[in-house]
């Protein structure tokens, strides 16, 4: 078990019964906790007996009194103490099985923990959950989850998952309606595979789920020279991107007719490889899966128009970029004489990977020192780095690149405002405005 804590908050109930980073927080009331769920009902509690290992080793029980809606105000390492729950599938598309080998070990972990599903809204495919996990989402009300579809046909699913219990999706989904638990849903689509008339079965019986299907969002896979899994694998290009959009749109139309949402969404690059205009913003109807690549180009965009910049200092701005969104950048900078567009091929993960959340510092570096020239600013963007670090997935680090490229100031760009702030040197070292990231991956 592992609730150690690594932060602790000014004038907070954890200070105020000095617990301090580095402490562990091994039971409440004589439960251990297993994550920071059980810990959140655990302190639920006016009257809390807290048994504590501090960094030496020595244990301690603090007992103290608090309001029932107060919060801790600790963080932890990790929000799973007892491990994340791994995934057993043997997906044909699975990315992290295409990740470059001696790699961090921290990018092979291919979890599958309902847990961080509900928590940070990570995808799950329900196959590795038991009875006790069922039990417990629909005991503490866990809603909603992200769940993987990909397809809604029984054995194709299996298939494609490559487990037997992968061919139960409708009876999980089942399982879940009648706990009352709310999900999004996702597709990772397959060209030949779950495409076609695979793909309508799927959206259809989706459709039927609502209104505790949230929402259906379809994504392309992803592809990377490190692949080494034998089953046949075919990535879209213009033409069947485009087939894709306007199979989708029908029942786009179908679901803003019957219910005034979209409902069922197709990740940007859709749009991107087929260079069709990407919907309106109320088409996204808010954005409910903007983590998941769906609608950051169109938000992007959006935050980039609303923003009221104006600047007159005249600085050399380059501009990293994965190939497929560099040409969305484009349209936004115009003719400015004092921006570069670098759009960088990945030789990293191969040429066909072309989103800028994957790029490596590797691949920007070689790609600034192959267009040369001076420049004041070089602005990458923050979904290539690893949350919370400036670090790169080749593990080269932001300031590798300011050393080599001194005295130009490197900076990550989080969202479409940041973006127009740079280019327009008002301000090159604003603090991003929230902690998520609307920097398209693509």
């Amino acid at each position: 078990m592992n609730g150690l804590i690594t932060r602790i908050e000014p004038n907070s109930l954890a200070e105020d019964i000095e617990l301090e980073v580095g402490d562990k927080i091994l039971q409440v009331n004589g439960q251990t906790p297993t994550d920071i769920i059980d810990l959140s009902f655990q302190l639920a509690e006016e009257e809390i007996e807290m048994l504590v290992e501090h960094e030496d080793g020595e244990r301690e029980i603090i007992c103290f009194e608090k309001d029932v809606d107060e919060e801790l105000g600790a963080e932890f390492e990790t929000a799973v103490f007892d491990g994340v729950r791994r995934c057993k599938n043997g997906c044909v598309f699975c990315f992290v099985d295409m990740i470059a080998p001696n790699m961090r070990n921290t990018l092979s972990v291919k979890d599958d923990d309902y847990r961080l599903s509900f928590l940070f809204g990570n995808f799950i495919t329900l196959t590795n959950m038991t009875a006790a996990d069922f039990r417990r989402v629909k005991n503490f009300h866990l809603s909603p989850l992200f769940v993987s579809v990909h397809t809604m046909n029984p054995e194709l699913r299996a298939k494609m998952l490559r487990t037997p219990k992968a061919a139960n999706i409708a009876e999980n989904l089942d399982e879940l309606e009648r706990a009352e638990i709310e999900y999004h849903t996702q597709v990772v689509l397959c060209a030949g595979l779950n495409d076609g008339t695979e793909l309508d079965y799927t959206i259809e019986e989706i459709f039927k789920r609502r209104p505790h299907a949230l929402s259906l969002a379809i994504v392309p896979v992803g592809v990377t020279k490190h692949r080494r899994d034998k089953f046949p694998l075919k990535q879209f290009d213009k033409n069947s991107a485009t087939k894709v959009i306007e199979q989708v749109e029908k029942f786009q139309r179908q679901s803003r007719n019957e219910t005034g949402e979209t409902f069922v969404y197709l990740g940007d690059e859709f749009y991107l490889l087929a260079e069709k205009n990407l919907p309106p913003t109320e088409f996204y109807d808010g954005f409910p899966q903007i983590e998941n690549g769906i609608g950051m180009t169109r938000n992007f965009i959006d935050e980039f128009n609303a923003a009221e910049i104006s600047g007159t200092e005249k600085f050399s701005v380059d501009v990293i970029s994965g190939t497929s969104f560099a040409k969305v950048l484009g349209n936004l900078v115009g003719d400015n004489p004092n921006v570069r567009l670098v759009p960088v091929v990945n030789n990293f993960f191969g040429e066909r990977v072309n989103v800028s959340g994957l790029l490596t510092g590797g691949d920007i570096i070689a790609a600034l020192e192959k267009i040369g020239g001076s420049r004041d600013v070089i602005l990458i963007p923050s979904t290539a780095l690893k949350s919370g670090e400036e670090i790169f997935l080749d593990d080269v680090t932001v300031d590798e690149i300011r050393e080599k490229f001194a005295p130009a100031k490197v900076i990550a760009i989080h969202d479409g405002e940041e973006f127009k702030r740079a280019i327009s040197q008002l301000n090159t070292t604003t603090a991003r405005k929230n902690s998520r990231p609307t920097y398209p991956t693509f």
